[in-house]
This record gives C-alpha cells, sequence and structure tokens, in this order.
C-alpha cells in the first residue's frame, strides 16, 4: 500500500500511530488499512532512496504519490552502431544510444526527423549497415539524400561530421552551424560546384526553419530543466522546460496520481525521483519551484547517475525564477486541460451508460462490459477474446484470451463463441481468480446467431448476465428478449472427445434491432468495445498462426521434444489426426506417458 524510507525507521513508523500526531486523510486512511510491516535495511540512504524509486515503479502502491505510468513519451535517438541512425522512437533503453526528448508529440518528431534527412544525407530507410558493400546504392543515394554505407560509399569519418551536426541541432549547440554552411556554399559557388553549393543552400533553409522553433531563454547556455508544480483537489501537474544551452528545445506535462493531498514539496520530491530514475538525459541544472525534504540525498543520487556535478536550485527572484513562473503558467494549463478531459469522460461515460440501461432494459446503468469475439482463418488456429471497460474506460488487466477446443471440419462462429462464453462464465461459478466479477452487460461481436449461441451458454449455466450483439452491416444493437422457456442441451462431445454444437437448437428468444445514432454516446462506446476484441483476438490469432507457420503445434508442449514429435506424427500422420486420437490411443504411442497424452490431447484441442 505505501513504501517509505527512514535514518530511523523506529520514530518513522511509530509516528504513524501516536495519537497525538494529527494525519491529514490519506495517511489515516493508510493506517487504518495497515494489517503488517515489512522492513528491508540498506547501507546508506542513497541505497535506500534507489530501493524506493524502484519499489514504487514495481508495485505502484496506492498512497505513494506516483508519477503516471505513460509509455507513449516520444523521443528522437542516434543509434550506437558502426554508422548510426537518427530514429523516432518511444523507448528509452541504455545501450550506447543517444536520446534527445521528450517531444511534445509524435507529430513534432516526425517533422523534425523529415527536415533532418532532407537536411543531412543520412539512412533515410532506416536501416542498419555495418558500411560494407552489401547492396547496390538506392534512389536515396542518387538523390543526394544518402551517403550509403550499404554499398559501402560512405567514409566513416564523413559520416561522423554529418552526425555531429545533427546532434548540434538537437542539442541547441547550434552556434555557428549555419555560418560554416554558408562559408561551403559560397566556396563551392567560387568553385563552380554549383551542385554542391545547391546542396548547402538547402541545408541551410531547413535549418534555419528549425531553429527558428528553439526560444532562446537564457544567456549563460547552460544545460537545465525548469520544473513547475501545480495542484488542485483532483492531484497535482508538473511542468518541465527543458533548456540546452540556453534554448528552449521541448516541454512535457506530467500528471501525479495519489498527490491531492500531498504537499508541494513532496509532490515534487517524488516526482524528481521517480522521473530522473529512467530520463534520457540528467542536466547539469535542474531549477526546482519548493524546497524539497532530501535535497541533498538527491542530488548525490543524481550526480551518481550522471557522472559529474548535479545541482538542485530554488530561486526565490531572478531570471531563473521567471523560468519557473513561465514553467507554472503552462503547469496550470496542462491541469486545467486534465480536469477538463477528466470531466468530459466521466459525462460521456454517463450518457453511454443511461443510453445502454434504456436500449437493453436493465434496472441499473451497466459500469462494466465485456465484449467478445472470435478469429481464425477457415476454421484453423481459432481464438476468442474478452476485453472489458468500466466506467467507459478500457480495463486491461481483465483483458482475456480463449485458445478454442472446437475444431469444426468447416468454420463455425457460433459454436465457437458458445464454447468461450462457457468457458468464461463456468470460469466465474468455479470461483477461478482470473474471472472474479460478472458484467453487468455482454456484447458479442456479430448478430442473432453468435449473440443466440452466447445466450445458450449464459442460460445452460444458470445465469442471467444481460447480453447484446451488434451487427457489424449496419451498426445494429441486437437486443434478444425471452418469448418461451426450453430444455437446453449443452455443447455435446463425439466418440473424438470433439464439442459438438446443435446449431439448430432454438433457445427460445426474439430479437430487436435498435438502431441508434451514429454519433451517440451507447454506440459509440459498443463499436470501440468490439473493434477492441477484435484487436485483440486477431492480435493473439496471428501470435499463434505465424509460430505454427515456423513450425509444429507440438513444439510448443512442454515435455514434447524431438524423438516424440517423430514417433507420434509417424503413428498419426498429421496434428489432426492427434486431434481425433483418445487419450489412450496417444498414450500406445512409445516412450509416452498417460499423463503426458492427456497434456497433448488438452493442447492440441486448443486449450
Amino acid at each position: 500500500m505505501y513504501v517509505g524510507k527512514a535514518i530511523s525507521l523506529k520514530s518513522r513508523v511509530r509516528s504513524y500511530f501516536q495519537a497525538s500526531t494529527r494525519h491529514g486523510l490519506r495517511i489515516a486512511r493508510l493506517v487504518s488499512k495497515i494489517r503488517d510491516i515489512e522492513i528491508m535495511v540498506v547501507d546508506s540512504e542513497l541505497e535506500a532512496l534507489v530501493l524506493e524509486c524502484n519499489l514504487i515503479k514495481q508495485h505502484r502502491p496506492p498512497y505513494n504519490v506516483r508519477l503516471r505510468d505513460d509509455k507513449s513519451y516520444p523521443f528522437i535517438t542516434i543509434t550506437n552502431e558502426p554508422f548510426p541512425r537518427v530514429l523516432f522512437t518511444r523507448q528509452v533503453r541504455k545501450n550506447g544510444s543517444k536520446y534527445f526528448g521528450p517531444y511534445t508529440g509524435a507529430y513534432a518528431v516526425r517533422d523534425t526527423l523529415r527536415l533532418l534527412h532532407k537536411t543531412f544525407p543520412l539512412i533515410p530507410c532506416g536501416k542498419s549497415w555495418s558500411g560494407k558493400d552489401e547492396q547496390r546504392p538506392c534512389l536515396y543515394y542518387h538523390i543526394g539524400q544518402c551517403m550509403a554505407p550499404c554499398a559501402g560509399l560512405s567514409d566513416r569519418e564523413v559520416y561522423g561530421e554529418v552526425l555531429n551536426k545533427v546532434e548540434r541541432v538537437l542539442s541547441g549547440r547550434d552556434e555557428g552551424l549555419i555560418e560554416d554552411l554558408v562559408e561551403a556554399m559560397e566556396r563551392d559557388a567560387e568553385e563552380l560546384n554549383f551542385e554542391a553549393a545547391a546542396q548547402k543552400r538547402d541545408q541551410i533553409k531547413g535549418l534555419q526553419g528549425m531553429l527558428e522553433k528553439q526560444k532562446v531563454l537564457t544567456t549563460d547556455k547552460e544545460d537545465r530543466d525548469v520544473l513547475a508544480v501545480v495542484k488542485d483537489s483532483r492531484g497535482a501537474a508538473v511542468q518541465i522546460l527543458y533548456i540546452r544551452h540556453g534554448k528552449l528545445i521541448g516541454q512535457r506535462q506530467y500528471i501525479l496520481d495519489g498527490s491531492s493531498e500531498s504537499s508541494p514539496g513532496e509532490a515534487v520530491q517524488e516526482f524528481v525521483k521517480q522521473y530522473y530514475s529512467e530520463a534520457a538525459e540528467i542536466p547539469r541544472e535542474i531549477i526546482l519551484p519548493v524546497e524539497i525534504e532530501e535535497r541533498n540525498i538527491v542530488q548525490s543520487w543524481l550526480r551518481q547517475q550522471k557522472g559529474r556535478t548535479v545541482s538542485i536550485e530554488v530561486p526565490h527572484a531572478g531570471e531563473k525564477m521567471r523560468l519557473i513562473d513561465l514553467a507554472a503558467q503552462n503547469a496550470e494549463q496542462a491541469l486545467k486541460a486534465f480536469r477538463d478531459q477528466a470531466a468530459n469522460a466521466e459525462e460521456w461515460a454517463a450518457a453511454a451508460s443511461q443510453q445502454l440501461q434504456e436500449v437493453a432494459s436493465l434496472a441499473e446503468p451497466p459500469v462494466r462490459i465485456e465484449g467478445y469475439d472470435i478469429s481464425n482463418i477457415q476454421g484453423t488456429a481459432p481464438v476468442g477474446s474478452m476485453v472489458v471497460t468500466e466506467n467507459g474506460a478500457p480495463a486491461k488487466d481483465e483483458y482475456r484470451r480463449f485458445r478454442v477446443k472446437f475444431h469444426p471440419e468447416s468454420p463455425n462462429d457460433f459454436a465457437m463463441m458458445h464454447e468461450v462464453i462457457t468457458r468464461r462464465l463456468r470460469a466465474f461459478i468455479a470461483g477461478d481468480p482470473k474471472f472474479t466479477k460478472l458484467p453487468d452487460l455482454i456484447m458479442i461481436d456479430g448478430g442473432r446467431g453468435q449473440l443466440a449461441a452466447a445466450l445458450k451458454a449464459r442460460d445452460q449455466l444458470g445465469l442471467t448476465v444481460p447480453m447484446v450483439g451488434l451487427a457489424k452491416r449496419h451498426e445494429l444493437v441486437v437486443v434478444p428478449t425471452k418469448v418461451r422457456e426450453v430444455e437446453l442441451s449443452e455443447m455435446a462431445k463425439d466418440r473424438h472427445g470433439r464439442y459438438v454444437y446443435d446449431e439448430a437448437q432454438d433457445a427460445g428468444y426474439s430479437y430487436e434491432e435498435v438502431e441508434l445514432a451514429l454519433a451517440s454516446p451507447g454506440l459509440l462506446l459498443l463499436t470501440r468495445l468490439r473493434d477492441e476484441a477484435h484487436r485483440f483476438a486477431l492480435s493473439f490469432h496471428r501470435k499463434i498462426r505465424d509460430k505454427r507457420a515456423q513450425g509444429s503445434v507440438l513444439d510448443e508442449i512442454p515435455g514434447v521434444g524431438p524423438r516424440r514429435r517423430r514417433l507420434l506424427l509417424r503413428n498419426f500422420g498429421s496434428i489432426e489426426a492427434i486431434r481425433r486420437a483418445t487419450v489412450e490411443e496417444i498414450a500406445a504411442v512409445p516412450t509416452m506417458t498417460k499423463t503426458l497424452a492427456q497434456q497433448i490431447k488438452n493442447y492440441v484441442e486448443g486449450e
């Protein structure tokens, strides 16, 4: 629930339970839920700080101030290769590559890369090359936008000089770069080398366009990050201005979870520790808006991270205070945008739930909605997906996948849907920890046939979870109405252990097709859920299909090595024949055991 550290653990822990100590609401709630305390002893304050950061990232404890886990920050990277590439990335890896950013958005990064590749002859195709003669140069080389290391035509020293210019531009150290290019252009013109002069002219124009976007904020040409924090009852927003060589090269806003009852100093301190533990770059100076309690130890830790001096400053006047005010204005805008977005999302989710309640005739607006889809190609490698929304937002931790056991001679999506819904609801009845909740509404991707199969599965298990279908052709919501009670038989098995589904069996429902406005919240929520279920099922289906394309399904079964695989295929001839065989027939194969035979049977059936 909470991770903390202290030089004196005894005093720190005792302070939580003393009646005389006045806690805020957050700490009071934490104390009321404490059942156990685990203590880890380390050798220094620095080690304690590093351990605290790692544990918060690992466990995401709800009573700590947490940097929102957003993996989508875009960077530009210069790779660590014989001929480095300049690429777009969202992942920062400690592999010797250089990273610049984060940038405000993917468009800004791609626009910058487009200008860089147009200005400097790097590797526009993005492929990695050793510099050896591996292929003929492509069109990029002939139009002067690549030095063709793939064809062995690029000298590493010359390539490095070009790359150095790119790095200077990205880091804001561009003094004299345009002047040098102007001199080189004039020199080429005097020597009547007009093609080279025109190329440098285009480079100058591209550079001027990029450098115009970099605003000069300071005259001392230092590298620094400027932080500002703005708080309200919902939480805190932290704004960072990235200043390199005196120029503003980027900015970013971060929202802190669990910070609504924390002080500005605590919010900033926790942000600094969590952000700089994974930051692509630590500048020489970090300017904070408020004093933090662990300033000295954090400064020592940052110095260790960077390998050189890092100073933390808290200005009260002057140029640095002006920078904090500038960042605070942006932080206020970010927090307002966050509040508005959250309010709009809540309002939209409430409207969608209200509309679906009316359409499906539910007693209450649905909070948890599950969507299901089937993916297969002509019945091969069939899979099912379950995706979940709660209060209109995806609950990705609740997503589930199913390897369908039913393998018909021809595709039968109805039977496969019946199996998936049966297994999901049966797992809930059995108390499976992966299926502890029942939804308020189930959405089936498909029309009456798929919905009828799902309803049969539900009714056979004696549950009453509401269901609707979503027909793709006209985006119609299919709503069932019970018209008569019927005796339903479950999905049976034939003598080979394969599922047999009675498609003709009527479940006793009539169906109404409800047409909602295309922009209505209820239909938008269902279509998003349907599209997500389709994406989730398709990605799983491709994964299984690709794995089987590279080998046999038997390769995936633990305990089945090359010899047993050969013996199985020699005895049965194909995977389909193994699927039709009984456990006893599989166990009769030499070296096979009854337990392993059952495992093979389950696996080839899709479990």
